[in-house]
């Protein structure tokens, strides 16, 4: 039985929400600790990387818990449910914080988002891993995970769109009550999409769940030097993402500013989120038909590093306060953001049938396990990064409930210019060089491992 339009719909539901999540939290965690409530932006960063860290190794372990469990409702369905709802209450803590001393906070705040980062875990490994569970083709298996991470770009993009604009309407001149309520909208949001995942996407097939441990997943990265390349490539394109997200909200607030900044780094938003999901669900599929994927890469990439260049220019010389102008870098910037997204996810899977060809053993768990792995320690690392340079350019959080937005230093907004631009120019062109000279997994080189390794399946058939 093929895989049905109402199961692929609610694999993406579920997609939706569940990057929802992940957005609001990877995003505005920062925002909320250090600006809103005053924390030191290095403590906060630390925290975020420490968690980050202990999820990524975490995963492993979550991994080998779902592979040994055995229900009526499946292996999978009852992790899923029961991680959201837990999720869901963690999530609202967090963004929920009570009115405490520094001391305290500085505990509360570890301890909370530790616990997010525990129960988030619970739902997405068995939410990625009951992919081969619930299909029958390797054709079935990759549509899938295409519609599955797609919609989770979706669901990014909504985050980006919508929560300073929700902030503003539902706390009015407190953001924090306005963080409250929108982390409140998304956690019943989360747990209402991942009630309609696991009603619909029932197990068709028996599968052993094959588990990775953290020893094995650097083994195997190892053994194929093309997923290390892309890896590597996963690692440096995020961290320039959770960079740019976590900077931008600084510079519309204390750099653009006006008392309506937030409508104008909302309308910003909901422009690039837009531009995202057109980058992945129109553009590439357009750019596909005339270029090869490897060559959309590097056009992607480069486009990318000009959007930034120009935004970078705009800063310098005093136009980055036309929202018009900025707009024309952002748009240029997330759609090669959407369009990179799909074609690592792609360049992946290659990887996995060259290190069957070149070692004999087909990898495809443990080489997938480590794309989580490595896209949360990237995160970490951007966001410890995000704090330290928070600190050193001397940014004053605006911690009061009411009043104008703090004045910062002329010293301080020529920083953040330069730290939400420059740096992740850097780790973008870091990408373009590790492709140029190490990736070798062109169109045709994939076609022909390939054809060669099915030739083999049916030589010994």
């Amino acid at each position: 039985m093929e895989l049905t339009l109402k199961q692929k719909t609610a694999f993406g539901i579920g997609a939706v929400g569940k990057d929802m999540v992940y957005a609001l939290s990877a995003s505005y965690v920062m925002y909320y600790y250090q600006d809103v409530l005053g924390l030191s932006a290095s403590f906060v960063g630390l925290v975020l990387m420490a968690a980050r860290f202990f999820d990524a190794f975490n995963d492993p372990f979550m991994g080998v818990l779902v592979a040994k469990t055995r229900t009526r409702w499946g292996r999978f369905r009852p992790w899923i449910f029961s991680g959201t709802l837990l999720n869901a209450l963690v999530l609202y803590a967090l963004f929920a914080a009570p009115v405490l001393d520094e001391a305290a906070l500085m505990v509360y705040f570890s301890v909370v988002y530790i616990l997010w980062g525990v129960t988030y875990t619970m739902m997405d490994i068995p939410y990625w891993s009951m992919i081969p569970a619930v299909t029958r083709t390797p054709k079935d298996r990759e549509n899938l995970s295409m519609v599955g991470r797609t919609c989770a770009g979706v669901g990014s993009a909504l985050i980006a769109m919508f929560t300073m604009l929700l902030v503003g309407a539902l706390g009015g001149d407190s953001e924090r009550a306005g963080f409250r309520w929108v982390a409140l909208i998304v956690a019943v949001i989360f747990a209402m999409t991942e009630l309609v995942c696991c009603i619909s996407m029932k197990e068709t097939t028996p599968s052993e769940m094959k588990t990775a441990t953290v020893k094995e997943m650097f083994s195997a990265l190892f053994r194929n030097d093309q997923a290390m390349v892309v890896v590597g490539s996963i690692v440096l394109i995020n961290s320039a993402l959770y960079l740019t997200s976590n900077f931008i909200i600084y510079f519309f607030k204390y750099d653009l500013g006006g008392a309506g900044w937030k409508a104008t780094y909302t309308l910003f938003s909901t422009v690039g989120g837009a531009a995202q999901i057109l980058g992945m669900m129109v553009l590439y599929p357009l750019l596909r038909k005339k270029f090869s994927s490897t060559q959309v890469f590097h056009l992607s990439l480069v486009l990318a590093l000009c959007g930034y260049g120009t935004l970078l220019v705009f800063c310098l010389t005093g136009l980055s306060h036309s929202l018009a102008l900025l707009c024309i870098p952002g748009v240029v910037v997330f759609a090669c953001n959407g369009m990179l997204t799909v074609l690592t996810t792609l360049f992946l899977s290659n990887s996995v049938d060259y290190g069957q060809l070149k070692t004999g053993r087909r990898e495809e768990s443990v080489i997938f396990s480590m794309q989580t792995f490595v896209v949360k320690a990237a995160s970490g690392v951007a966001v410890f990064l995000t704090g330290i340079g928070l600190d050193l350019i001397g940014l004053v959080g605006n911690t009061e409930e009411t009043g104008p937005v703090a004045v910062q230093s002329a010293g301080t907004l020529l920083g953040l210019r330069l730290m939400m631009t420059v740096l992740p120019m850097l780790v973008l062109a870091g990408v373009l060089v590790l492709f140029q000279r190490k990736f070798v997994l062109t169109d045709a080189r994939a076609a022909e491992i390939s054809a060669q390794l099915h030739g083999e399946e049916a030589n010994h058939d």
